[in-house]
């Protein structure tokens, strides 16, 4: 199958990857979580709510990559 997928564009190849990462995201509720995992998220949940700073728009923050490229 390797060398069957190397001899499509690349065009093609993306629009695959796309399509089966959009099919993983669409399940991502049946990958569990690992303890780190959730660890890691209380973490930056009781981080956030200590500082209640929401950050920036992401509009924001893409300006401001734009204008340092």
């Amino acid at each position: 199958m390797n060398s069957e997928l190397r001899e499509l564009p690349v065009e093609e190849r993306i629009k695959l990857v796309e399509e089966l990462w959009d099919s993983i995201a669409s399940d991502q509720k049946t990958l569990p979580l690992t303890e780190e995992q959730k660890a890691e998220l209380d973490r930056r949940l009781e981080a956030y709510k200590a500082d209640g700073n929401r950050g920036r728009l992401a509009s924001e923050s893409i300006s401001e990559i734009r204008r340092k490229l």
